[in-house]
């Protein structure tokens, strides 16, 4: 397997992680505490600590990129791009998105959110890094 296809794996398993971790256990434990309903967590009604809901929106954030990430490494292997640019690019995502997940549900402060924003901004140079790698491939 290509270091691109073991980044797209691990960022599968965080996005898989983080719902189970920091949102479906919370949930189960109110629930068998009966500190909650199921039928209590409406999606448009804001519940929970605020780390809790901070937790909501790393995992869909996750959510939001794993298509445009997921999208990109299967191109390069149905493409056979295995350069280092286009694989070393690939493998620094991850650990992108999981600081980015950890500094956003660590904190709302002001030094987190900056984090968290470069953290983005690394995933999306890499995301261009391998876009290019693509369309050079594609042009040949």
């Amino acid at each position: 397997m290509l270091l691109s296809q073991w980044a797209l794996l691990g960022f599968v398993a965080w996005t898989v992680l983080l719902v189970v971790a920091t949102i479906g256990a919370p949930r189960l434990t109110a629930i068998a505490r009966k500190e909650a309903r199921p039928n209590s967590y409406n999606a448009a009604v804001p519940h929970g600590s605020e780390r809790y809901q901070r937790s909501m929106r790393a995992h869909a954030n996750c959510v939001e990129n794993l298509p445009v990430f997921a999208a990109l490494v299967l191109l390069g292997g149905s493409l056979g791009v295995t350069g280092t640019w286009f694989q070393v690019a690939a493998f620094c995502v991850l650990p992108a998105r999981v600081l980015q997940s950890l500094a956003h549900i660590g904190s709302g402060r002001n030094r987190a959110i900056l984090a968290r924003f470069a953290f983005f901004s690394v995933q999306l140079v890499c995301f261009f890094i391998m876009g290019a790698a693509l369309l050079r491939c594609g042009l040949r």
